[in-house]
């Protein structure tokens, strides 16, 4: 949740005695120790980076790439488009990020598939588009549908249904970094147990991240979420 329009309710928590565990976000002003017990939150630098890597596997480590970003200044999203840039800059000479186009929501797959099509239009030679995450992700893939560029291909960070489909079926999205979601609740009831009890507890903890394929989708899912697969994806993987 929005980390300043949040500021004041916790902080009166905070006030009053409460424990505060927090995913992704700390409120602004607050320190570790203090105010708060811990925040826990995905590698999300990590989780560019795979995609980065990802985006580099499938386009054989060359050719011209765009982004399609979080417009915001939000620092998990932030992170993403860091990792994956950087990594692209680093270790894939051959790949060219040659536009980036920022969406600011609310409807992210609608403004992703506009972003997506202006980057299809102006550059008619790009390869490849990485979406910040999976919702956005759906919108590059009506945008390149709409485009007819059959060969383009995608990554992202986060594993919803629509993009695991994509994947299991061979379409666009050609793999992504994965969140745990089931395992940062269960670290996060870990760490308010830990402030109940008045021990310890670190102030901020990374999950790694998770890089998922075509091949590792049901085990992916399953990391991910702690169940197997839905229908969905396991008829469209022809199980």
């Amino acid at each position: 949740t929005d980390p300043t329009a949040t500021a004041a309710a916790y902080k009166a928590a905070a006030e009053a005695g409460t424990k505060l565990v927090f995913m992704d976000n700390v409120p602004t002003g607050f320190v570790a120790g203090k105010d708060y017990v811990s925040v826990v939150s995905a590698d999300n630098y990590g989780n560019g980076v795979a995609a980065a890597h990802l985006m580099a596997k499938a386009l054989n480590g060359e050719g011209d790439i765009g982004l399609v970003f979080h417009a915001a200044d939000f620092f998990v999203t932030k992170q993403r488009y860091d990792g994956f840039k950087a990594t692209i800059a680093s270790d894939y000479p051959n790949i060219k990020i040659v536009a980036e186009q920022g969406i600011g929501g609310p409807d992210f797959s609608g403004d992703a598939e506009k972003a997506a099509s202006a980057i299809l239009t102006s550059n008619p030679n790009v390869k490849g588009i990485w979406a910040v995450w999976d919702v956005p992700a759906e919108g590059v893939i009506s945008a390149a549908r709409v485009a007819g560029r059959d060969d383009l291909v995608i990554t992202t960070v986060d594993l919803g249904e629509n993009v695991a489909i994509s994947m299991a079926q061979g379409g666009f999205v050609k793999g992504l970094g994965a969140q745990r979601p089931y395992d940062a609740g269960v670290v996060e009831a870990k760490l308010a147990g830990y402030a109940l009890l008045g021990k310890q507890a670190p102030a901020f903890v990374a999950l790694p991240a998770l890089p998922v394929t075509r091949e590792t989708l049901l085990d992916g899912w399953k990391a991910v979420y702690s169940a197997e697969a839905t229908g969905n994806i396991k008829s469209s993987l022809g199980q």
